[in-house]
């Protein structure tokens, strides 16, 4: 697993006066939960750039007052003006204690139904998984290398051992879908038998008027 160090400090001072100016020397309040009490602190804004502005999952080890803290991200705050920072909570990784992480999906093979000219389309980029700190990983590997042509791999199709998926089952993940130069190719390659020949209705019609003269 990846991970960062986070350098900061335990807070002092509480309220909306105190937080504001932290925020005016550029530094972020945070919290750490699932430990045996929660943790106050504060870092520079700095400090959290690697753990948030990336798309991988990893490890923040939160350094305060000589102890060391090994935590995830569990939820972001950010300023509706500026889009700043503005306050960080993390999860404590406790040894024998389930954690509930949201992992990337990395796919990996190539698919029979891109091979035949599809497109893959990805429509998860995560798994919310509920483990054990020591079973977490940066990503999770799903193969697509049977995945055909207008098929689905679901949510319910990815195998982990010691993880439990929170996501709803059904919920497809990827797939593969014709491409519009597929569509056409198989519009023209449609038999012409399927379609009523032109003039084929010209006999009963003709036939029409001779049955008319014969009842004269």
């Amino acid at each position: 697993m990846k991970s960062i160090t986070i350098e900061g400090q335990l807070r002092t001072g509480f309220g909306k006066g105190a937080t504001r100016q932290l925020r005016s020397q550029e530094l972020v309040p945070g919290v750490i939960y699932g430990g045996s009490a929660e943790i106050s602190f504060h870092a520079p804004a700095k400090a959290f750039k690697n753990l948030v502005y990336t798309p991988s999952f990893q490890i923040a080890e939160v350094k305060l007052d000589g102890k060391t803290y090994r935590t995830i991200l569990k939820d972001l705050q950010f300023d509706k003006v500026d889009d700043k920072l503005i306050h960080v909570d993390l999860l404590e990784l406790v040894e024998d204690k389930k954690v509930i992480a949201d992992i990337p999906l990395k796919f990996v093979g190539t698919s029979k139904g891109v091979k035949d000219g599809g497109k893959l389309i990805t429509k998860m980029k995560s798994l919310k998984v509920k483990t054990l700190p020591k079973y977490l990983k940066e990503q999770i590997e799903v193969s697509i290398d049977n995945l055909e042509l207008n098929g689905n791999i679901r949510v319910e199709d990815v195998k982990l051992d010691n993880y439990e998926i929170l996501n709803s089952p059904r919920i497809p993940i990827a797939s593969v879908v014709l491409t519009r130069q597929l569509k056409q190719e198989e519009a023209a390659a449609t038999p012409a038998a399927a379609k009523p020949a032109a003039g084929a209705a010209a006999p009963a019609a003709a036939a029409a008027p001779a049955k008319a003269a014969a009842k004269k």
